[in-house]
């Protein structure tokens, strides 16, 4: 997945130049404030419920229910998933609170030509002498044929836009499903996902009202050309026309890249949106910001999950209604791997588009870092199961780039809250390694991690290591001789990168300087947190992957004959 904006760690906003700047920043403004003096930004101390002490929190929101204000606030030095809705009781008020810093002045440009050959402030554009046009302002000759060429193929498809009766058909450029029933929709508009004008609510709309999940989506996905209504005109006749400059090529890979449903993931997300997540027999309290429609949200804060085909509602008699007709059992994919415990599902997210994104919303709720992307063509999704007579239950999954340039073999993963602390994500983790291993790859998960999954993956890449030590050790004792191995031995045996493995040994502080070389030793503290960490596994009945259990599977293959 993408990676995130780094600006608000290291000190500053999105689009703030002096975010990263050396200069010293003045100090805050503090003073004694009363409750209607409060606004956003302003730092102050908040009674925390877990602890029951007084800790620095900002306002990041103010809202009032009942005739009550409520402040959303941010605990300093604390993970968001603690950010919660305060009432005024909590706010500490007699001591002083940090007033926000004055914003600067933005700093004025040098005018530039706009549209119709005038300036920014308004002013008419001097025209050149002797009717000459610059070299700065004459557009090579091969750029002018083209838009000569693509304006006439406009101009002859706009007159063969005409119905059997003979009136004139608006059409919208670059999508059949621009325009319903006269009506002018967002995509004929030109917000698409990847323009501003869109909401996190229009866009999950989008989604909720495509096809069923558990029809297959091959046809829906050769025919979905959403990315070139971004620069689409409406002039004033009703007609629609594009500009000259757009390139549906350029489109398409803007939202490719950067094609998340949260354009403004920092100043969206900041707030969470949800209070409750009813998904099966459980009620979760999700813990970041997900763009769900906002009419699920903005009145109880609670939506209802199937958990069969991921669809969301807003009322719980529309959620029974859709249970009584949903025949999904399981995620809608091919079922790769089967143990007594689990099961590991292989979903297309080319074939199957709306499953997947109803996947990425759901993980959205409980991952701080993930982009979401609305398109999932180019990742495959991995959803681990548990079985009972009523169904496969989602239990976690991982998600993997088709053709990853970096070697990741990993891009999001999570375990359910749910279902966490029972060694799933483990589970997870194991299947991703056994996966390369079956494609002869050294994997690894794509950076930068989230703190629960750096925690779960060193954890995992720990045991990985000194268990294949202890056992490559017993091996050589057996031998009478000792162990001679190399870090890339290590790394062919795991699935690793050696980046990953000598991440790890440092870590374990098991690489030594001995006579001139460096060396990999085993401590005795080591091996003793090691087997105090299997005994523990084996009370908790901690699962393992059957690595026979996949011979059958094959690695998918995808090329761009495919058109994948």
């Amino acid at each position: 997945m993408p990676t995130r904006d780094l600006s608000a760690e290291l000190g500053g906003h999105p689009g703030d130049s002096n975010a990263t700047s050396t200069t010293s920043a003045p100090p805050a403004e503090k003073s004694i404030a009363t409750l209607q003096q409060l606004r956003v930004g302003v730092k102050l101390f908040v009674l925390h419920s877990a602890s029951s002490e007084y800790r620095l929190a900002e306002i990041l929101s103010i809202t009032t229910k009942n005739t009550t204000s409520q402040y959303y606030v941010h605990y300093q030095e604390f993970n968001k998933r603690l950010d919660e809705w305060v009432t005024p009781e909590r706010l500490d008020l007699a001591r002083e609170v940090e007033w926000p810093r004055p914003e600067k002045p933005a700093q004025k440009k040098a005018d530039t030509p706009g549209p119709g050959g005038s300036t920014k402030d308004g002013r008419a554009q001097k025209r050149p002498k002797d009717g000459k046009v610059g070299k700065a302002n004459k557009a090579p000759k091969r750029k002018r044929d083209r838009d000569r060429k693509r304006k006439g193929k406009l101009d002859v498809e706009a007159e063969g836009a005409v119905d059997e009766d003979g009136d004139t058909e608006m059409i919208g450029v670059g999508s059949p499903d621009g325009i319903h029933d006269g009506e002018i929709t967002p995509a004929a508009q030109g917000q698409s996902p990847s323009s501003g004008a869109w909401s996190p609510g229009d866009e999950a709309n989008a989604i909720q009202n495509t096809k069923s999940p558990d029809i297959m989506d091959d046809d829906d996905a050769d025919g979905e050309q959403q990315a070139g209504n971004a620069e689409t005109q409406i002039s004033a006749d009703g007609s629609y026309k594009q500009p000259s400059n757009f390139s549906k090529s350029t489109e398409i890979e803007k939202l490719r890249t950067s094609g998340s449903m949260t354009q403004s993931a920092h100043e969206i997300s900041r707030v969470r949106n949800l209070s409750k997540i009813h998904i099966g027999k459980f009620s979760v309290e999700p813990w970041y910001f997900s763009p769900y429609p906002i009419e699920y949200t903005e009145d109880t804060g609670t939506i209802y999950v199937c958990e069969f085909c991921l669809s969301y509602f807003g009322s719980p008699r529309r959620f029974e209604r859709h249970r009584s007709k949903c025949g999904l059992v399981h995620p809608p994919g091919n079922e790769i791997y089967r143990d007594e415990n689990v099961s590991f599902f292989e979903i297309d997210g080319k074939r199957q588009r709306t499953w997947c994104r109803n996947l990425c919303l759901l993980s959205k709720a409980f991952l701080d870092h993930k982009t979401l992307y609305y398109d999932v063509d180019p990742f495959l999704f991995y959803c681990m199961v548990t079985r009972d007579d009523y169904g496969c239950h989602l239990i976690g999954y991982f998600s993997k780039e088709k053709e990853s340039a970096e070697g990741y073999n990993v891009a999001c993963i999570l375990t359910l809250p749910q279902y966490q602390r029972h060694g799933y994500g483990k589970l997870l983790i194991a299947f991703s390694y056994e996966l390369s291993k079956k494609e002869g790859k050294l994997g690894s998960p794509e950076k930068p991690l989230s703190d629960l999954g750096l925690l779960s993956y060193r954890a995992f890449w720990q045991d990985t290591v000194v268990e294949w030590l202890l056992n490559e050790q017993e091996k050589a004792g057996s031998r009478g001789g000792g162990v001679e191995t190399t870090i890339e031995e290590i790394a062919s045996a795991t699935a690793m990168t050696t980046a990953d493995v000598i991440h790890t040994l440092n870590i374990l502080n098991m690489i030594r300087y001995y006579k001139g070389q460096h060396v990999i030793v085993l401590p005795d503290a080591v091996v003793e947190a090691h087997m105090k960490q299997k005994e523990i596994a084996k009370i908790k009945k901690h699962r393992k992957i059957i690595p026979s259990r996949l011979d059958g599977w094959k690695p998918p293959v995808f090329s761009r004959t495919w058109n994948w």
